[in-house]
């Protein structure tokens, strides 16, 4: 029985490091409960009066409380792996005394010390599976903390990314430029530089889903706001004499569509056109789709 319990804290540990690898290393980055907390906190942002301010803490908060949920799953897990073997099995010195009736509490604690590699020594264990086990939790702990390092690292990038796209996206809708204006060898590596920018923006989507659920703040920031305006000009360029003009028309075009997909397949399922999707994607961040 002692064996079939420490089993479950081991597979909640398992649990916590297989949702961490795929949210944050699997090349499609689909974490489970992670991404259901994400998910949650952005649709419960929907129904508060106060929509435009709390939706700015939205991606970070999930942020936090994914990695904390994270934590306390390792810590509870490796804790009821240590649970059935109190006080047995380990040593307490220092004048540390185990827990008359409460051996839960001192697994919780060495768990903590453990995962947090603090490293007291107050209570160690005395049985040799055991020895192992604590310093692979130590190796635990570690990584989560290099995980979550790495992930803030990781999604602020694709964040400015995004936003410069949304940027640029709002300064080129304030010229306008004509069909007649695009239709130059200046107009096509305009439109093949916008296509590059859609492409990668499109791959932060696919590997950085998180991203999603981060405000742009004002409207000019936010490709949400703005990428429809990235349509309006891919038209125009497929409506260009020139045949480069029209081809970089064409990758804009295609690469919008690719965009639409992966938004709509992922956060939106609408299944509707890629001006639909807009629209929704719009709507999900708070803006109106503007061309």
């Amino acid at each position: 029985m002692d064996w079939l319990v420490s089993l479950v804290g081991a597979g909640l540990v398992m649990a916590a490091l297989r949702d961490l690898f795929h949210t944050l290393w699997h090349p499609t980055r689909h974490g489970g409960l992670s991404r259901l907390v994400m998910t949650a906190l952005w649709r419960l942002s929907h129904h508060l009066r106060a929509r435009r301010r709390v939706a700015g803490l939205v991606g970070p908060l999930a942020m936090v409380t994914v990695v904390g949920m994270w934590a306390a799953t390792i810590i509870l897990g490796w804790a009821i792996v240590y649970w059935p073997h109190m006080p047995e099995a380990f040593a307490f010195t220092g004048g540390s005394q185990p827990s008359q009736q409460l051996d839960l509490l001192d697994a919780l604690y060495l768990s903590l010390v453990t995962v947090a590699t603090l490293g007291l020594g107050d209570v160690v264990p005395a049985e040799g599976w055991l020895r192992i086990a604590a310093p692979l939790e130590a190796l635990v702990g570690f990584a989560l903390l290099t995980a979550t390092v790495s992930w803030v690292l990781e999604i602020y990038p694709a964040l400015t990314r995004r936003r410069v796209l949304a940027i640029r996206l709002a300064l080129l809708r304030q010229s306008d430029p004509t069909t007649g204006q695009l239709d130059c060898a200046v107009g096509a590596l305009m439109l093949d530089s916008l296509a590059t920018e859609v492409v990668r923006v499109r791959s932060d989507f696919t590997q950085y889903a998180e991203a999603y659920y981060f405000h742009d703040g004002e409207d000019r920031a936010s490709l949400a706001a703005t990428v429809g305006y990235a349509s309006d000009l891919a038209q125009r360029g497929q409506a260009a004499r020139r045949p480069d003009v029209r081809l970089t028309g064409d990758v804009l075009a295609g690469a919008l569509d690719d965009l639409a997909t992966i938004l709509d397949q992922r956060f939106l399922h609408t299944g509707g056109t890629p001006t639909e999707v807009f629209a929704a994607y719009a709507a999900d961040h708070g803006r109106s789709l503007t061309q």
